[in-house]
């Protein structure tokens, strides 16, 4: 059958021409590009034209062979990069990669072509699940499936090779279910945004909360913040006071944060806990509830709140310092500590 192009709102997805080998050749030549990928550059021009000559030849994905697209301006006049399509169990199956040059890194090209083509791939009634492979560290590329829908199903260790070199692979997949639930997900910025006790009748569905897998580098997990409230840990000489609270939106549980109390020997409570869950992130709920915890502040008449952060990709350090958080020059265990100052109501 016949793959037709795939127009977005600023791309075309078509199907590969013998004239792309040149800007292939060259982007898959490219060190950034290549990093994470199978294959070790250079890429050779002769064996660019060897893969467009083969792919040309069919009219479309064919099960256990591997197909690709060319993504391109919707003018046909620039190419991006290219999305690669692996069909199995005769098409029921389907595992997908995709390759930008770098000067269309961070525009939201590659999450609005894989978008566009699961969409394309949803409507073959047989499909059953979408899946994709990728590096641990390729965290742009985790990025881009997290916001499409797709979920970590697993991590494999030394698993996969280039050349003479190994490494872990993270696993990603889709289900029809899981695409479903991804489409019906609340969107809106809710109307109210409040602070919950953590108690018996909330803590089970606290619990299966999460961030997505590029975040847990960032942000504790639900058991460990749990085991933490029950379990606070010796700071500055004295016993901390864990302050748990679930994130209602709405009045959907969507969240979790745990600040300190203020005692003897902590004169500032301390943002310690901060999860929004994945389905309900690019909501604005972050700041509403930054703006919770602070009234929460307010009553214990703290003049400032602390917090900290790891550096690196993916990392909350810019959505702190838009929030007014300002790094004060120490790093404690690693990470950046900083300071958001209380104003009186």
């Amino acid at each position: 059958m016949t793959f037709e192009p795939i127009t977005t709102e600023r791309l075309l997805l078509r199907p590969p021409r013998l004239s792309d080998a040149a800007e292939l050749a060259e982007r898959r030549s490219h060190a950034m590009v290549a990093e994470y990928q199978n294959w070790v550059p250079p890429y050779p021009l002769e064996r660019a034209e060897e893969m467009l000559d083969g792919l040309t030849k069919l009219n479309g994905p064919v099960s256990d062979n591997w197909w690709m697209l060319t993504i391109a301006d919707p003018q046909d006049t620039i190419i991006f990069g290219d999305l690669v399509i692996h069909p199995t169990f005769d098409g029921r199956s389907i595992e997908i990669g995709y390759t930008l040059d770098p000067s269309a890194w961070g525009q939201g090209y590659a999450t609005e072509a894989v978008h566009a083509l699961t969409e394309r791939l949803w409507s073959d009634d047989q499909v059953t699940r979408i899946s994709a492979m990728l590096h641990p560290d390729n965290v742009g590329s985790a990025q881009v499936l997290e916001r499409t829908g797709f979920r970590c199903e697993g991590h494999t260790r030394l698993s996969y090779w280039v050349g003479n070199d190994n490494s872990d692979d993270l696993l990603y997949g889709m289900t029809r279910d899981d695409r479903a639930d991804w489409l019906t997900r609340p969107r809106n910025t809710p109307a109210e945004v409040c602070l919950v006790p953590v108690d018996a009748d909330n803590v089970h569905r606290l619990r299966k909360l999460e961030p997505h897998r590029s975040q847990q580098r960032f942000v504790s997990s639900m058991a460990t913040s749990l085991a933490d409230a029950l379990r606070p840990e010796v700071h500055n000489g004295g016993l901390t006071v864990a302050l748990p609270f679930g994130i209602e939106a709405d009045g959907e549980l969507v969240g979790f944060v745990m600040i300190t109390a203020i005692t003897e020997y902590h004169p500032h409570p301390e943002l310690w806990r901060f999860l929004i869950d994945r389905r309900h992130q690019r909501r604005g709920i972050g700041r509403l509830a930054l703006d919770a915890v602070v009234q929460e502040c307010q009553t214990m008449s703290a003049t400032a709140l602390q917090t900290h952060w790891c550096e690196g990709r993916g990392s909350p350090r810019p959505f702190y310092e838009q929030y007014g958080f300002v790094p004060n020059g120490k790093i404690v265990n690693g990470e950046t500590e900083a300071v958001l100052t209380i104003e009186d109501t």
